[in-house]
């Protein structure tokens, strides 16, 4: 899989050099010129403006401007190619285990009451966000992770997405090509109020009267100006200074109601443009899946719209030239001029116009997911089952563990509660983990770590990574407890929860470890909920023969000249392993 990249990676590094050799080469040229523009002047003056030199300027000035023109092509197509070669290595990386480098790791959706986010690393350092997550804006950002972690599709829906991530994951170097000049818009905390800013309809002024008077005045200004330099009439001098005077005014009085009005917008221009080039790329394309098609259709609409704000957005930047601002101000009452611009723009857009952000967000939140094909070597789109509540997989593996290390699993459940159990370190947490994390992935829309994969719908709810609170005074049995009531609460509500225990109540003694499990077996058993739990109470096992949904599956280690080893295969019923004493007396502790 690396090599893909590699050959992808060496084809735009030819091309790089090829465009540096001729960035430099038009660089000095460039240089040359002005020496030759400077010298074309001289010459032209101490001719008394002969006609040859002044033609040699005029070439020597046309020829400049056309290689300052090349040179910013150039300056971008450079650019452009070291940020897809710098795409490609993430993906290397990736493949190579550097991804846990990756410095997003999506911070501030780490949520320790999350029914799963924690427990199967989703979001957080060496997280299913940080190894797939690539994208580059506030919207995409928070799509991506909220299908991570509060997906809601439907069957139909996971199946346009499935459709869609496929076709995305088909198309490697434009997956990339759309990731790099998506990255050049960035992700600003502030989008929310941008947002908020050009989604509201709320008219500058409502009096139509109003509007034409301050419209007509700035004219009626010019053409007094106009008249002063034609006809050279004191009183136009005076009346033309009254009218500046005048706009001076109107301006002061409702400078502060326009800048509230304009003061949002004057940090677009630099974003919009960016956005114009994104939606450029993005309907230029044709698609055969359905989602991407309406995705793209929706961004057609946006396109001459984010142009004419685009357009408003740099008038309004006028404001940070402070003298051009003034002027503009006193002599066509610039603010209000671009003020009712930017309220006709949301009169016809303001309704649609957080859907266009919306819809490039959903993209980018796709686009993360179609990765994983290229870097994982075990995947497939699963099977959503709507009337059962079934998981069978073929070759399941974990998806952020190396490809070379990976050992993967077949599993069959089917209405069942699964009790796992093994000796330490013989993979039963990582099993669990792989079950949960490919789940999340399918509920997505996207690819799973299996070679074939059929599932319910599940909703997700797991009790594995706990720890005390000593600021709130919550020990490690108590926060068990509280994660096992809140799948309990659950399985009450929802037929097609999936719980997932791990060691469940090892923070007690044995004896009421026993008996709780027992009891919350049963209980969860009793709600028909479905779901696996491991333990290295073997006592346990024999509730397969109480309750006819329990089954038992199992790792186990084997010994081979004093040496321990583990194949992390899964095996049909109970464990009768155990290596607690080994790991002891290897690391040095008689007992």
């Amino acid at each position: 899989m690396h090599d893909k990249f590699l050959i992808l990676i060496n084809k735009h590094n030819e091309n790089l050099q090829k465009f540096n050799s001729t960035f430099s080469i038009i660089g000095y040229a460039k240089l040359m010129l002005v020496v030759f523009v400077g010298l074309a002047v001289f010459l032209m003056f101490r001719s008394n403006f002969a006609l040859w030199y002044v033609f040699l300027l005029i070439s020597s000035l046309v020829i400049s401007g056309t290689l300052w023109i090349y040179h910013a092509k150039l300056s971008n197509k450079i650019d452009y190619l070291k940020g897809i070669i710098a795409i490609y290595n993430q993906h290397i990386s990736r493949l190579n285990g550097q991804w846990v480098n990756f410095k997003d790791i999506g911070a501030e959706f780490i949520d320790s009451n999350h029914p799963y986010a924690c427990d199967l690393d989703i979001v957080g350092k060496k997280s299913l966000f940080q190894y797939l997550n690539t994208t580059h804006t506030w919207h995409g950002r928070q799509a991506f992770a909220n299908d991570l972690l509060h997906p809601i599709y439907e069957r139909p829906e996971l199946e346009k997405r499935q459709e869609a991530i496929k076709e995305l994951s088909q198309d490697i170097e434009f997956s990339c090509e759309a990731q790099y000049y998506i990255s050049k818009i960035g992700i600003d905390p502030a989008m929310p109020n941008l947002i908020a800013c050009i989604t509201d309809s709320t008219a500058f002024s409502k009096n139509k009267a109003y509007k034409f008077i301050l419209t007509c005045i700035p004219i009626l200004t010019l053409l007094f100006i106009i008249g002063i330099f034609i006809f050279q009439q004191r009183q136009l001098y005076i009346v033309g200074a009254i009218a500046a005077a005048v706009q001076f005014i109107i301006w002061a009085l409702g400078a502060s109601k326009a800048h509230v009005y304009l003061g949002t917008i004057a940090k677009l221009p630099y974003k919009l443009s960016a956005y114009s080039e994104v939606i450029n790329i993005l309907t230029r394309r044709k698609y055969s899946a359905t989602k991407l098609s309406q995705i793209q259709k929706k961004l057609k609409e946006a396109e001459d719209a984010i142009k004419d704000l685009s357009k408003i957005a740099d008038k309004i930047s006028l404001q940070h030239n402070v003298i051009l601002y003034f002027m503009a101000n006193t002599l066509l009452l610039w603010d209000y001029y671009c003020a009712f611009l930017l309220q006709d723009w949301k009169q016809k857009y303001a309704h649609l116009a957080e859907d266009w952000f919306l819809a490039i967000g959903e993209f980018e939140s796709m686009l993360c997911l179609s990765h994983l094909p290229s870097v994982c070597n075990n995947v497939c789109l699963p099977v959503i089952d709507e009337k059962k509540r079934i998981f069978d997989a073929k070759s399941i593996g974990h998806p952020l563990l190396p490809n070379e290390d990976r050992v993967n699993n077949d599993l069959h459940f089917h209405d069942n509660i699964f009790i796992v159990s093994g000796s330490n370190m013989s993979g039963k947490t990582t099993f669990l983990r792989t079950i949960g994390v490919n789940i999340v992935l399918a509920r997505t829309g996207g690819f799973v770590c299996a070679e074939e994969m059929r599932l319910a719908n599940f909703s997700i709810a797991t009790s594995m990574r706990l720890s005390d609170d000593l600021n709130n005074g919550v020990s490690t049995f108590y926060a068990e407890l509280t994660r096992i009531k809140m799948i309990i609460d659950l399985a009450k509500t929802q037929p097609h929860l999936i719980f997932m225990i791990d060691e469940i109540f090892r923070g007690t003694n044995s004896v009421d470890r026993l008996a709780g499990a027992k009891g919350v077996i049963a209980k969860l058993n009793a709600l028909d909920a479905v779901g696996l739990l491991s333990t290295h109470d073997l006592e346990l096992c024999e509730l397969e023969n109480t309750f006819g949904r329990i089954r038992n599956y199992s790792f186990s280690e084997t010994y081979e000249d004093s040496n321990l080893s583990f194949d992390y295969k899964l095996k049909t019923g109970k464990s009768y392993t155990t290596n607690a004493m080994y790991l002891m007396k290897m690391i040095g502790i008689d007992a």
